[in-house]
C-alpha cells in the first residue's frame, strides 16, 4: 500500500512536469497570409512598402497593436481581413470624429462591424458567370471602376480608382448597401451585376470596404490595376480636404488578428477601463467560439483529466478495506423486528408522525387505567371518565384535562382514518404523557407508563 507522502510527492513531480512542458512548450511560427511583414507571395508587404514610398516611414505604422486613445481624427487605418471584430463603437466614434477607415475583407470578422447599425454593409456571393475574369476563371473575375452619375449626367469615377481601368480579384465576395457610393463592380452575364467596393462618408469622416482583401497581396501586385488601386486607396485615406486643411496623419496597417488597447477620445479613466475590459471579454469569446481552446491548453487539460484519473485509481487500488459482513449474519434492525422492540423503533423513528405517538399514548393510559380500576381491556372513553369520577384521588382539573385529550384524540383517530392531514404539537404529546404520569401515581401504579 502506497503511503500519503509517497502519493504527495508523485502529484508534486507529475505537476512539475506539466508546468515544465507548458512553459517549454514549442510554439510554431509560421507565415500568415496578409501579414504586413511577410515578403512571400500571400504577404502584404508590397503593400506596405508602396505605403511608406507615398508617406515615408514615419507615417506608416504597420502593427498588431491598436491604441484607440494614441489615436488622433486625422490618422486613417487600413484594416485587412480581422479575425476578431474590431471594435464597433471605437470605429464610429473615430469616423464621427474625422478619422478615415478602410476594410477589405472576404470571410473574415468585419461582418460584425460592418453588417449592423449604422453601415448596413451585408456580404453576397460573387457572380458565378462574371463577364470579364483572368484567363476564363471565375475566381479570378476582373472588377472595373464605376462612373458616377451627378444630376442625371455621367461624371467621373471615384478618386480610390481614378487611375485603374480593371483589377483582379482573387476569390471576392459582393456588397450590399443601402445608400453609399459603388467604388468598383464585378459586371455579369446573365445574372445581376455585384458590388465590390463601397466608400461614403460618416460623420466627420471617410469609410471605405472592398470584399476582397486578396486583391492587394504581394502575389497581387503584379497588376498594373491592382498597383494603381493601391495607392489610390493609400492617398484616399490620408489626403487632405478642404474642411481639414493639411492632415499629416499616420496610416496604420492592421492584418488578421491584432489586439485593440485604449478607448478613442475617452478622459475619464474608469470609462477606459470598463470599455477595455469588455472589449476583451467580448474578443476572449470570439476567439472561443471561433478556434475553441488553443492546442496546449486543450493538450494540458487532457494531461491533467488523465493525471487525476490515474491517481484516482491508484489511490483507490491500494486502499484497504473491511470485509463486508453477510446479510445473512447482519442482526436484524429493530424496525423489522416485531413486538414491542420492534413498535418502540416504529415510534421513535424521526419520520413517523406524532400522530400516532399520540394515539399509543392513548392506548397505554386506557390499557393501565382499565388494568387498575379492573375493567374491560378496551374501556369506552365515557366509562373510563365515570369510573375515574368516583376515585376520590382523581382531582377534577385531571378528570378535564383527560376529558380534552379524549376529544383530541377522537379527532386525529378520524383524519388518520380518512387520510385527512392533521396537526399534532409537541406540546401536544408532552400533555398527554404528564397526564398519564399523573392518573397513573394517584391509582397507585407502581411503574406508570414513559
Amino acid at each position: 500500500m502506497m503511503r500519503p507522502r509517497a502519493f504527495a510527492r508523485v502529484r508534486w513531480w507529475l505537476a512539475t512536469l506539466i508546468m515544465a512542458w507548458l512553459v517549454g512548450a514549442p510554439r510554431a511560427a509560421l507565415a500568415q497570409a496578409f501579414d504586413a511583414h511577410e515578403a512571400g507571395w500571400e504577404g502584404t508587404k508590397v503593400l506596405v512598402d508602396l505605403a511608406r514610398a507615398e508617406l515615408g516611414d514615419a507615417r506608416v505604422d504597420a502593427t498588431n497593436r491598436l491604441d484607440w486613445h494614441a489615436l488622433s481624427p486625422a490618422d486613417a487605418l487600413l484594416i485587412l481581413r480581422p479575425e476578431l471584430a474590431p471594435d464597433a463603437d471605437e470605429i464610429s466614434a473615430f469616423l464621427r470624429a474625422g478619422g478615415r477607415v478602410a476594410v477589405l475583407d472576404d470571410f473574415g470578422a468585419s461582418d460584425r462591424l460592418l453588417g449592423g447599425a449604422p453601415y448596413h454593409i451585408k456580404r453576397v456571393p460573387a457572380p458565378r458567370a462574371p463577364l470579364y475574369a483572368l484567363r476564363g476563371n471565375p475566381n479570378l473575375a476582373l472588377a472595373e471602376p464605376v462612373t458616377e452619375m451627378a444630376a442625371g449626367r455621367r461624371g467621373g469615377v471615384h478618386p480610390v480608382v481614378a487611375d485603374v481601368t480593371r483589377i483582379v480579384t482573387n476569390h471576392p465576395t459582393g456588397l450590399t448597401h443601402p445608400d453609399l457610393t459603388t467604388v468598383l463592380r464585378i459586371r455579369a452575364s446573365g445574372e445581376p451585376d455585384v458590388a465590390l467596393a463601397v466608400a461614403g462618408q460618416v460623420g466627420k469622416g471617410r469609410l471605405f470596404a472592398m470584399g476582397d482583401p486578396s486583391a492587394v497581396i504581394n502575389l497581387m501586385l503584379r497588376y498594373p490595376g491592382n498597383k494603381a488601386f493601391a495607392i489610390g486607396l493609400i492617398r484616399y485615406l490620408v489626403e487632405d480636404d478642404p474642411a481639414w486643411g493639411a492632415r499629416g496623419g499616420r496610416l496604420f496597417v492592421l492584418t488578421n488578428r491584432f489586439k485593440e488597447v485604449g478607448v478613442f477620445g475617452a478622459s475619464n479613466g474608469a470609462e477606459r477601463e470598463l470599455k477595455e475590459w469588455a472589449r476583451s471579454l467580448r474578443q476572449e469569446v470570439q476567439k472561443v467560439s471561433g478556434d475553441g481552446l488553443p492546442k496546449h491548453v486543450a493538450l494540458a487539460l487532457a494531461v491533467l483529466s488523465g493525471t487525476a484519473l490515474l491517481l484516482w485509481v491508484l489511490s483507490s487500488s491500494a486502499r484497504g478495506y473491511e470485509h463486508p459482513l453477510p446479510r445473512y449474519a447482519a442482526g436484524v434492525p429493530l424496525l423489522a423486528q416485531g413486538g414491542a422492540a420492534g413498535r418502540l423503533a416504529v415510534l421513535s423513528a424521526p419520520t413517523t408522525h406524532r400522530a400516532l405517538v399520540l394515539l399509543e399514548q392513548r392506548d397505554a393510559l386506557e390499557e393501565h387505567v382499565a388494568l387498575r380500576l379492573g375493567m374491560s381491556a378496551r374501556p369506552s372513553g365515557k366509562d373510563l371518565l365515570d369510573a375515574l369520577a368516583r376515585e376520590p384521588a382523581i382531582e377534577p382539573r385531571a378528570l378535564d384535562e383527560l376529558r380534552r385529550l379524549l376529544a383530541l384524540v377522537a379527532r386525529v383517530e378520524t383524519a388518520v382514518a380518512a387520510g385527512a392531514p392533521v396537526r399534532v404539537s409537541q406540546a401536544d404529546l408532552d400533555r398527554a404523557s404528564r397526564l398519564t404520569r399523573e392518573l397513573s401515581a394517584a391509582l397507585g401504579v407502581e411503574r406508570p407508563p414513559a
